[in-house]
């Protein structure tokens, strides 16, 4: 049997490319341009939504140079071009009123280089869509959402914007949770119940913000303009009736012309609710969904992964609370706390899911049930949900409302 690799220190957040005071947004502000040498790829970019609409983008792609990305060693530029890439590959699969399957070696090429050097796949995720994806207006101000602005997208808009933004300042409110996680994990290792409920304390806060957050989607991303504005470019190509084959990366020797099947773009590839999950033990049932959510792991940086395995391998935080729960009702009034959020936050998501999706699809023949990350969306978000209030534990009392 081999030996399994000594654990890492949760404390040490660089070696996981987290940020104390920013959760798994990065260090520094997202780079706003690449270096002069890829001035076409940025030129293209910018116009990006004029060329779609119209419907010059796949002429203005394919007019590109072949660029490389090798020479080129600075984080900040890998990161921005491996989000202009992966909105060039996407614009170019999705727009045009035919689904092109596939993507010309002008873009895949350098695409593949760059996400090979970033340990992620060739498509649109989170990191890119998100992350990496925002500017602060005044840049002395804080990352929320009244002072940010989207680097890139696709059509353009209040909603495409609103939507991205709002996914930003949630990232930006987890931070205090992230932060909270290795302190409370030490804490239930040495059994010190009041450390532990410190750090609980702050993990729900920061829950509570992001919820505050998430409800404000509403505001200007409007249900309809999402789904046929928003929606259909982050979609990609696994489990997708509209791709079925996938997508050809033309010049990939290692995919010797046979095509491709990526997930699209989903918030399923953040770290944060899979972070807060294994911390606080939410058990997810070995079958279909949990699959998924491992392979959406994939998609996310790989800093961010190993941060969540970590907290997997080392959280006795459930078993602390559950075992000092006849002494310490306290401890355990914190903990379903934070379940109680977590499960809250869900809920939120579903109904989002309802009504920016599934009421919306109702109207439409054409429309598929998939999620953008190629799964039937509605049946795991319940169930997302459901897993979260079985971990709940039990109190003296009834001391918690229950979320609908």
């Amino acid at each position: 049997m081999l030996d399994q690799p000594a654990p890492m220190s949760l404390d040490d957040f660089s070696s996981f490319g987290i940020d104390a005071e920013r959760g798994f947004l990065p260090t520094e502000d997202p780079l706003l341009e690449l270096p002069a040498q890829f001035a076409p790829w940025e030129e293209i970019a910018h116009d990006m939504p004029k060329l779609i609409v119209a419907g010059r983008l796949r002429h203005a792609v394919e007019g590109m140079p072949l660029l490389s990305m090798a020479a080129v060693e600075d984080e900040r530029a890998l990161r921005r071009a491996m989000m202009v890439l992966s909105y060039f590959g996407h614009a170019y699969v999705w727009s045009g009123g035919d689904v092109a399957g596939r993507i010309p070696e002008n873009i895949a090429v350098p695409w593949h280089q760059v996400a090979t050097r970033l340990s992620r796949p060739p498509v649109l995720s989170y990191a890119s869509y998100a992350l990496d994806n925002w500017g602060r207006i005044d840049l002395n101000g804080p990352i929320e959402i009244e002072n940010l602005t989207i680097l890139q997208n696709f059509l353009g808009g209040a909603d495409e914007d609103w939507f991205i933004l709002v996914h930003v300042d949630i990232e930006a409110r987890a931070a205090q949770a992230i932060r909270a996680i290795p302190a409370a994990l030490e804490a239930a290792a040495c059994q010190d119940a009041d450390g532990l409920e410190t750090q609980l304390k702050e993990i729900e806060a920061s829950l509570a913000a992001m919820i505050t957050t998430l409800r404000r989607m509403p505001d200007y991303c409007d249900p309809y303009i999402y789904f046929h504005r928003v929606r259909p470019y982050i979609h990609g190509w696994k489990d997708n009736p509209a791709v079925p084959n996938g997508v050809v990366y033309e010049g990939i020797e290692a995919y010797g012309g046979e095509a491709q099947k990526f997930r699209g773009e989903t918030g399923a590839q953040s770290g944060i609710i899979p972070a807060i999950d294994a911390a606080l033990g939410v058990a997810h049932e070995r079958d279909k969904l949990r699959v998924y959510l491992m392979e959406m792991r994939e998609y996310m940086p790989p800093g961010h992964r190993a941060f969540v395995h970590e907290i997997e391998r080392q959280s006795t935080l459930r078993t602390f609370v559950h075992g000092s729960g006849v002494r310490r009702q306290s401890l355990v009034s914190v903990y379903n706390a934070c379940l109680r959020r977590v499960e809250e936050f869900r809920y939120i998501h579903l109904e989002y899911a309802a009504k920016y999706i599934f009421r919306q699809a109702e109207n439409y023949t054409n429309s598929n049930s998939v999620g953008t990350g190629g799964t039937p969306f509605m049946p795991y978000l319940k169930k997302h949900r459901d897993e979260t209030c079985d971990g709940l534990l039990e109190t003296d009392g009834a001391d918690e409302n229950e979320i609908p």
